[in-house]
């Protein structure tokens, strides 16, 4: 560290441009006479005297004055940046129970310039996702972000994830960190989004090379996240491979996602049970919602091969009610089905 950048640091302890010039002298002895010190720091002893009071308050150096002439000396630097250290983290309690439960005001759009912080808002949206997550990532960033997916699986969310650059892991490395997992061997950029409410985009570079000098953007807009989740379906999600899925759940399960319930209904589908789908739904472009009884017959879906869906981000129940009846049930948003649905439980019929 060259002598400007010490001088910086010390300048944000607190120290003014005098105190450092004479502290920094001081060090140069390790123990002087005031006048000396006077001497070569360019001020007067009376201020040498003042400023070392100073300068012993808070560690930096020892006055000794009981003896004739009094000298100044120097602490060993390991002594007064371990005091600095402790005085610091003494600082965190009482900090912490003034803000501790004051939140990062939400921004709707952030720019990111580092790894790090991508890596830090990935875990953030893993953490606050309760319902879904999409996921696209490289391989190489897959271990350490690998407990925070287990934490969300453990909490019952949906996990989608796409892993590119790598088309060689074994089904068993996703065993519990996501519900469904495709692999691609090409570089795809980054997509994170959770609850279809938050996303996050960044280019692959920026997570495989060390200072690429690209940038990524996280968003919060309710109405700007599904655009993310549909390229997601749209354009990456059918170019990879599937290469594993999570077991189906014991029945009866109730779900305000929609993908989730469509993927355990088509998992049930699959080991061929037959399935009770009570649904609360309106019909399409009206406003009162009623519930919906049938028994499940079909699925629209994108999520699993082989897929049954005829646009990228189909997914829709085929239920049958009375006098055989068939309708079919869609999420959020609904416009080509019969029903837009807010809650679905499957129960084994």
């Amino acid at each position: 560290m060259d002598e400007a950048t010490l001088a910086d640091r010390l300048r944000q302890l607190g120290l003014s441009e005098k105190e450092i010039d004479t502290y920094l002298t001081i060090l140069e002895h390790g123990e002087a006479k005031a006048s000396t010190v006077a001497d070569d720091a360019g001020v007067s002893k009376r201020y040498v005297y003042s400023v070392s009071e100073k300068l012993d308050e808070r560690g930096f150096v020892d006055v000794i004055d009981h003896v004739v002439p009094t000298t100044i000396r120097a602490n060993p630097p390991e002594e007064v940046v371990a005091k600095l250290t402790d005085d610091l983290q003494s600082l965190e309690p009482a900090l912490t129970d003034r803000y501790g439960n004051v939140t990062e005001p939400e921004r709707e759009f952030e720019v990111i310039k580092t790894r790090t912080t991508v890596v830090k808002r990935i875990r953030e949206l893993l953490e606050r996702a309760s319902e879904e997550v999409t996921l696209s990532v490289p391989a190489s960033l897959l271990e350490e972000i690998e407990a925070d997916l287990r934490e969300t699986v453990d909490r019952g969310v949906l996990v989608i994830l796409l892993v590119n650059g790598d088309e060689t892991l074994p089904a068993e490395r996703f065993d519990g960190i996501a519900s469904v997992v495709r692999l691609w061997g090409e570089n795809a950029p980054l997509i994170v989004t959770a609850d279809q409410r938050y996303g996050l985009f960044a280019p692959n570079e920026m997570l495989v090379r060390t200072n690429a000098g690209l940038q990524g953007i996280a968003i919060a807009q309710a109405q700007l996240v599904p655009i993310i989740v549909g390229s997601f379906f749209g354009n990456y999600w059918p170019m990879a491979g599937q290469v594993y899925v999570t077991d189906p759940v014991d029945l009866p399960q109730s779900y305000t996602d929609f993908r989730h319930a469509v993927l355990q209904a088509t998992l049930h589908l699959e080991a061929g049970t037959e399935v009770h789908v009570t649904a609360e739904a309106r019909p399409v472009r009206t406003d009162d919602y009623d519930a919906v009884e049938g028994t499940l017959v079909g699925v629209r879906q994108g999520l699993l091969e082989p897929t049954r869906d005829t646009f990228a981000v189909e997914n829709a129940l085929i239920v049958e009610i009375e006098d055989e009846q068939r309708v079919t049930l869609g999420g959020k948003g609904a416009f080509v089905e019969d029903y837009e649905t807010r809650k679905v439980t499957l129960a084994a019929a």
